[in-house]
């Protein structure tokens, strides 16, 4: 760590604070690097090396115009890894720098112990660094334009997977296949009764025989389909089974494991950067500011967590519902007899002084994701005093308006678009469809309608790798319909 000697003093001192108050990171290693730097490692997620593709130069002219013309500037930069990596921008003021550290410390407390990031990969700089190479690898055999164009489509379905399969146990062989047991009569399907004479009246042979011939058929039909039930991950059925040259293959599981990184992210955005932001506010605010750095600190922190409009700021939902649960957790503000209270005036006053509020957002920052977050904590009287509300575009006056302000609308709408990251479901149903080796997809819907464009596009993508006839059945308008691409045109045909 090759920093100015105040650095090193700031850290270790922001550091031991971090400790005392609980936090439990790895290994924390600061970067002092200039703009154009920090611009480049952000147009790579954050990683100084990824393999080459003409996304991250856009996002790094992006990154670029964007700082140049006082639009944006990034404040902080952090890395889920072991140890875990920050980048402190040159060009900032110190009393920034020190924010910054307070702030990637949360970050890093929450890399290790949020349970959705338990599973991710701590040597991704290492990993990436090797996907670099195999990637160079395969353009140097295969030609640059090949390898683009087959990276380009795996990267338009690289949300295709399934975050929660990293926590699914393998089911045992028996369970599986449902193996019944020895006892041919069905005694899989029986009811247990202790009183031998009703046997007869609640498990009649012939009922049981029944239930046994059409769990057998159903059974046989599944061991013919695959996958035997709709399967989530849809790049995961890409690799077993698309008949991929070995260098697609490489590429498309490269794909797919770091979109597998990336993905707690996604589920975490608001929790993570509430979490860092609440503890880089408490750091700051009660052991490290100079008087002569309050105001400062306060202009851009405030920054920080500012409301933007039509937009939904995830620093100040984050850190507010944070501090909503720490003092309702601490006031008592929660069980059978808040809940059933409906005197305002004493709701408002309620405090039993449990002092149970630091406990509960450590007990939260490890258990939940967004959608938890959310769904668990986000309250009415939160609501109200936010202002929160939802707005819809109206068509007849040009502009969007508020559209409702209402408790349960506004919940919905939150936990719609941060379920699967308001991206729709897909599933594979079937690999053979129509026994001709096309593939079948299911979009599960959910009240609201595929953008058909993009489906196109996907499917298309889809068929670069399947290389065969690509379906997807969904609903449009309230209908049954199926999009297919054969390689050479898009169809839709109504099928219910």
């Amino acid at each position: 760590m090759n920093l100015p000697a105040n650095y090193r003093k700031w850290i270790n001192e922001i550091q031991g604070y971090a400790r005392d108050y609980g936090l439990d990171f790895f290994e924390m290693i600061f970067e002092l690097i200039t703009y154009e730097q920090i611009n480049y490692i952000a147009s790579y997620g954050g990683f100084p090396i990824r393999y080459p593709h003409w996304r991250f130069g856009m996002q790094y002219e992006e990154l670029s115009k964007s700082y140049a013309y006082g639009l944006s500037k990034i404040y902080e930069m952090v890395i889920n890894n072991d140890p875990c990596y920050a980048y402190l921008m040159k060009s900032n003021q110190m009393v920034d720098q020190k924010l910054v550290m307070a702030h990637v410390y949360g970050h890093c407390d929450f890399f290790k112990n949020n349970m959705f990031f338990s599973k991710t990969n701590r040597k991704m700089i290492d990993n990436m660094a090797n996907h670099a190479t195999r990637i160079e690898r395969h353009i140097d055999r295969y030609g640059a334009e090949n390898v683009e164009d087959f990276i380009d489509a795996c990267l338009s379905i690289e949300n295709l997977i399934d975050p929660h399969s990293v926590f699914k146990q393998p089911v045992p062989i028996s369970e599986a296949t449902g193996t019944a047991k020895k006892n041919g009569n069905g005694e899989r399907f029986r009811f247990h009764s202790d009183k031998e004479y009703l046997e007869r009246y609640i498990n009649p042979p012939e009922l049981l025989e029944q239930k046994r011939l059409e769990w057998q058929e159903k059974k046989e039909q599944a061991e013919k389909k695959i996958p035997a039930e709709p399967q989530q991950d849809v790049l995961a059925f890409l690799l077993h089974y698309a008949p991929l040259e070995q260098w697609q293959y490489d590429i498309l599981s490269i794909i797919r494991d770091e979109a597998y990184y990336f993905a707690p992210q996604g589920q975490t955005k608001i929790m993570n950067e509430g979490w860092a932001t609440y503890w880089h506010s408490k750091i700051m605010t009660t052991k490290v500011l100079s008087d002569a750095e309050i105001i400062d600190y306060a202009d851009h922190h405030s920054g920080t967590v500012a409301a933007s409009p039509g937009q939904l700021n995830p620093y100040r939902l984050g850190v507010e519902l944070l501090r909503d649960i720490e003092d309702r957790w601490n006031k008592g503000k929660f069980g059978k007899d808040y809940d059933e209270c409906d005197d305002y005036l004493e709701k408002k006053q309620w405090d039993k002084k449990l002092g149970l509020g630091r406990q509960k957002i450590f007990e939260v920052r490890k258990m939940y994701n967004d959608v938890m977050f959310i769904d668990a904590f986000l309250t009415p009287e939160f609501v109200s005093e936010h202002l929160l509300f939802t707005y819809e575009h109206n068509a007849s006056k040009g502009h969007f308006e508020i559209s409702e302000r209402d408790f349960r609308a506004v919940k919905h709408k939150l936990l719609q678009g941060l379920t699967n990251w308001g991206q729709p479901f897909i599933f594979v149903e079937d690999g053979n469809y129509l026994n001709r080796g096309e593939l079948l997809l299911s979009h599960r819907h959910e009240g609201i309608d595929l953008n058909v464009e993009e489906a196109k596009d996907t499917l298309k993508n889809i068929f670069t790798i399947w290389s065969r006839p690509v379906n997807l059945e969904s609903i449009l308008g309230g209908k049954e319909v199926r999009f297919t691409f054969d390689g050479q045109e898009h169809t839709m045909k109504n099928i219910g």
